[in-house]
């Protein structure tokens, strides 16, 4: 059964990468003086790098589109860029190579830097690449079809929130292969994350739940209700936290909406000290004919873990087999306040451990990691997840270092899941995925 998760407390966003579906601009060049300019050689870098946020109607508080908002702080994008804050990404280098990765080459860098030096030069504003075309605050194509909450969710300004869930009808009369997709809250400061799962015509799940308004599982009269809040085996469409990527897929794959289906909205919401609301939407756009992939989201949990006081780097494990062949696409793991570390393994027969993905995990960034050349896994292949946490006080984020630690929804308590695609046949569903000849106990999801 797939477990729902919380996401981590964000504090104020102060800057964000592109999204790895994103590309565009020139190559850095250097003017006859030596010294680059504004709009010849930095703005092409802020375009394919930074504006997905960076922009008028995006996430990140300060627009690099104008020169007159850019050159104000030169100073401090030449440090976050030389620092290796910015863009954020926490993957090994070392290990493994992804589509969406938005680090910037040396050369950029160094072009932002020298730039920031020369007491940021405007250069020739004929020089400027075309702006970017982007729709709305979409970092997807104009979508076809918007599915929003019917009305917005009131904010406390204070307080713990249970999860937010909200039923939505698709109304889709025929069945749909969704190619890409986004989910933009409208107040995405009081966003802690959002998953949109999908609720087929024949599913049984929270059918006694209410339809188009919010409501979470204490609201809910039966037991059974209760526990299915916080269950569900319904496929996922799209997880967002803030720093993740839109999905994207190749034209020979996609997400399945059937006819008939509802989008189960389930958002954790945080209070910072001013009440609010929000009303989330999707975007969705679909393939042009059916694909001969379907993609599903699946996941490595270990919910039994127990954190003791004081430690500074606890390790947890959990390992699945894949139930039939698949191609594995992207990973995106997950914890909370004291979450240190992430892998992704693949253990083979003969005990040996290839690592596919390791991750110096940042609390403020959770982030998906697309393989740039998909992987094709046989059935039988092993998946391990392996997570360290730190129960510290060296950890800055730490709320009680003195607590043993346990699987719980909020942001004090801890989680360890291990998100990840894969591609199988259009006509595999996830039921139909899971049935193996010789039934196996293990975490896979």
């Amino acid at each position: 059964m797939t477990r729902f998760f919380a996401a981590v407390l964000l504090s104020a966003l102060l800057a964000c990468a592109g999204a790895g579906t994103i590309s565009g601009g020139r190559a850095p060049q250097q003017s006859g003086s030596g010294r680059p300019t504004f709009y010849r050689d930095v703005l092409p870098i802020l375009q394919t790098h930074c504006q997905a946020c960076h922009r008028d109607g995006g996430i990140a508080p300060i627009p690099f589109e104008t020169y007159e908002r850019v050159a104000r702080k030169a100073g401090a994008i030449a440090d976050a860029v030389t620092s290796g804050k910015m863009p954020p990404w926490f993957a090994d280098r070392n290990i493994g190579k992804f589509a969406n990765d938005p680090s910037l080459s040396d050369q950029e860098i160094s072009t932002l830097a020298d730039w920031s030096d020369a007491d940021a030069p405007a250069g020739d504003p004929h020089d400027a690449p075309p702006p970017r075309a982007w729709a709305g605050g979409w970092n997807i194509p104009e979508p076809e079809d918007v599915v929003k909450m019917p009305g917005p969710v009131s904010i406390p300004a204070q307080g713990e929130i249970e999860y937010t869930y909200e039923i939505i009808p698709t109304g889709f009369k025929a069945d749909k292969w969704v190619q890409m997709s986004q989910v933009r809250p409208s107040s995405p400061q009081y966003v802690h994350h959002a998953v949109v799962y999908i609720r087929p015509p024949d599913s049984k799940w929270l059918r006694g739940a209410p339809v188009g308004v919010p409501f979470t599982a204490s609201t809910l009269k039966s037991k059974k209700d209760k526990h299915d809040a916080n269950w569900t085996d319904s496929d996922v469409l799209l997880v967002y936290a803030p720093g993740s990527s839109p999905d994207s897929w190749p034209a020979t794959m996609a997400k399945f909406i059937p006819a008939g289906s509802d989008l189960v909205f389930q958002i954790h919401y945080t209070t910072n000290g001013r009440a609010g609301s929000d009303q989330s939407s999707i975007g969705l756009i679909f393939a042009k004919s059916p694909p001969p992939q379907r993609v599903l989201t699946l996941q490595l949990t270990n919910d039994s873990f127990a954190i003791p006081p004081g430690a500074d780097d606890y390790r947890v494990e959990v390992h699945g087999s894949l139930p039939n062949d698949a191609t594995l696409l992207s990973f995106f793991p997950h914890m909370h306040l004291r979450g240190k570390r992430f892998e992704y393994n693949i253990a083979h027969k003969d005990g040996g451990v290839e690592t596919l993905l390791r991750v110096n995990y940042h609390f403020h960034w959770q982030m998906s990691y697309r393989l740039a050349d998909p992987r094709p896994l046989k059935a039988g292949t092993v998946l391990q997840a392996v997570a360290w946490f730190d129960n510290s006080t060296k950890n800055e984020h730490n709320p009680d270092p003195n607590r043993t630690v346990r699987w719980g929804d909020q942001t004090t308590d801890e989680m360890m899941v291990g998100f990840f695609d894969v591609a199988v046949p259009a006509n595999i569903d996830k039921t139909q995925f899971f049935i193996r000849p010789n039934a196996m106990h293990d975490h896979t999801h």
